[in-house]
């Protein structure tokens, strides 16, 4: 299966987990922390959003021209939005404690997993440059993973 499919298919596992969630009414935490780290995850979605441009989003790995973006989160994080959704998701469903919910984060995470090595194998080939920053940046959590 090409990297385009197996990226489709990530996309919609994501999908599926947030909208499990939403049907569930379980897509924003209860308690007081956690609603604080859902917002610092939607604060770093905006920033990752706004540093990365107008480029288009893409349902499938697709690396968009105008150079690799190395600055604001993407200083820290090789995949903030992707990092931000993890962040807010499971913050959901450790703050639920359902199995329901727990099982959404795992599908949104799957994807997410997915969705990240495609996208980093592409850019291999369209930034050589990407090797580097990939060396000295952290994927989703800072001086991490």
């Amino acid at each position: 299966m090409s990297l385009k499919w197996q990226s489709v298919l990530a996309f919609g596992l994501m999908v599926l987990g947030l909208i499990w969630l939403v049907e569930r009414q379980e897509l924003f935490a209860r308690s007081l922390p956690t609603q604080i780290v859902q917002g610092c995850a939607v604060g770093l979605m905006v920033a990752a959003r706004i540093t990365f441009g107008k480029r288009s989003f893409h349902a499938a790995a697709n690396p968009t021209a105008g150079g690799l973006v190395t600055t604001g989160p993407y200083r820290w994080l090789r995949h903030p939005i992707y990092a931000a959704i993890l962040y807010f998701i499971w913050g959901t469903a450790l703050d639920r404690r359902s199995y329901q919910a727990i099982a959404a984060a795992g599908l949104v995470t799957a994807g997410a997993i997915v969705r990240m090595y495609a996208e980093e194998t592409l850019l291999i080939g369209t930034y050589p440059e990407y090797a580097t920053y990939r060396a000295r940046t952290a994927r989703v959590i800072p001086f991490v993973l």
